[in-house]
C-alpha cells in the first residue's frame, strides 16, 4: 500500500471492541514514535503507556470533553516532553503523535489523537496537571497529547482525493 493510500484510509477511531492489542503491535507503534525526527536530534519526548483498566477509566476524565473513548481503549500512550531539552518540543512531540497514529492504522488498529496541551479536565484542572498527578510525571515535563489505541469498533469511509481543498495550495506567493 502506498503512503497516500494509508493517509486516505487513516481515520480517528473513538469506539473500540475491547479486544487486546498485541504486545508486538504496541511495540511497533512505540517504535514508530521513537523513530520520529526532531529538531537538532534532541528527542525531548517521553512516552507513557497505560494499559491498566482503572487508570484508563481515570484518564477518560482528563478533558472536559473528547477523552471518553479512553475508558474503552485497550491502551493509551501519553506523549510528554522535557521542556528543558528543546524549545520546539510541541512540534517534535506532534511528529511523534502523527507517526504513531499512522503506524496504528497501518497495523489495522484504531487510534485517536486526544489533545492535552492547553486543554481542561472535567474537574477544572488543566489536562496536563490532571495527567501529571495521575501518572507521577515531574513538573518539568509538559503534555502534548494522548493516543488512544485499540481494536476499532467502527469503520469510517476513507477520505477521497476529490474532497481535498486544493485552493489551500499556493505557488510562489499567497
Amino acid at each position: 500500500m502506498d503512503f497516500l493510500t494509508i493517509l486516505q484510509e487513516r481515520r480517528s477511531i473513538r469506539k473500540y471492541t475491547g479486544e487486546h492489542v498485541s504486545d508486538a503491535d504496541l511495540q511497533e507503534v512505540l517504535e514508530a514514535g521513537l523513530l520520529s525526527q526532531s529538531s537538532r536530534g534532541r528527542r525531548p519526548w517521553e512516552l507513557i503507556v497505560v494499559r491498566d483498566r482503572e487508570v484508563l477509566e481515570k484518564l477518560s476524565h482528563c478533558r472536559d470533553h473528547g477523552a471518553a473513548m479512553l475508558a474503552d481503549a485497550d491502551c493509551a500512550i501519553l506523549v510528554f516532553a522535557d521542556t528543558e531539552v528543546s524549545d520546539v518540543w510541541t512540534e517534535d512531540c506532534s511528529i511523534v503523535m502523527s507517526n504513531m497514529h499512522i503506524m496504528a492504522d497501518s497495523l489495522g488498529l484504531g487510534s485517536c489523537w486526544i489533545q492535552g496541551r492547553l486543554r481542561v479536565a472535567e474537574d477544572g484542572r488543566s489536562t496536563e496537571d490532571y495527567c501529571r498527578e495521575l501518572l507521577g510525571v515531574p513538573e518539568r515535563f509538559a503534555l502534548e497529547a494522548i493516543l488512544s489505541l485499540g481494536d476499532a469498533a467502527e469503520d469510517p469511509e476513507p477520505h477521497s482525493l476529490e474532497e481535498l481543498d486544493h485552493t489551500k495550495i499556493h505557488y510562489d506567493k499567497f
